[in-house]
């Protein structure tokens, strides 16, 4: 049984870290999240790492406010290929760099999963990968939402997530 655990490892380590979908535009994405008319679909990268969430003093108490996300970036094949952190931006191994800001929102289709999201461009930098990216969608996410409950003021918690990240140019 042990060989057979062992054995089967590495694939399922490849189907974490490999997009969810080789044809998002084929399926249906929420219509809060659609991209503009002129941007077409360049990349679809698979994203593993955390949420980081801190304790803060809220309204009544304290509450886990959101920090930043920390993750790797993945193709297809499941080579990594960039990282993922606050701003937010995702950097390219190439050195190409993109950060964006949130414009749309929609609920996660599961229970327990960040939300996905539609952002724009506000600074791209750097020759390669990320060079004319325009728009990003965040999509078919698990897991990353904040603790429930109470918490100690200061404390930081690295909740695990996945996401894919689609990349739009504009025409």
């Amino acid at each position: 049984m042990k060989r057979l655990v062992l054995a089967a490892l590495p694939v399922l380590l490849a189907a974490c870290t490999t997009p969810k979908s080789d044809t998002p535009a084929s399926e249906a994405l929420p219509a809060a999240l659609a991209v503009g008319a002129g941007e077409t679909l360049v990349a679809t990268l698979a994203a593993r790492g955390v949420q980081v969430y801190e304790c803060r003093p809220g309204q009544v108490g304290s509450t886990w406010a959101f920090v930043a996300p920390d993750a790797a970036l993945f193709d297809a094949d499941g080579r990594r290929v960039g990282h993922h952190g606050a701003g937010p931006y995702w950097q390219a191994l190439d050195g190409s760099r993109i950060e964006a800001k949130p414009t749309a929102r929609a609920d996660a289709p599961v229970a327990d999963a960040i939300p996905w999201l539609l952002l724009q461009a506000t600074r791209t930098g750097g020759a390669g990968r990320f060079t004319h990216i325009a728009a990003v969608r965040r999509v078919h996410t698990t897991g990353g939402l904040a603790p429930a409950g109470s918490c100690l003021l200061g404390t930081q918690v690295r909740v695990p997530y996945t996401a894919d990240y689609l990349f739009y140019s504009a025409s």
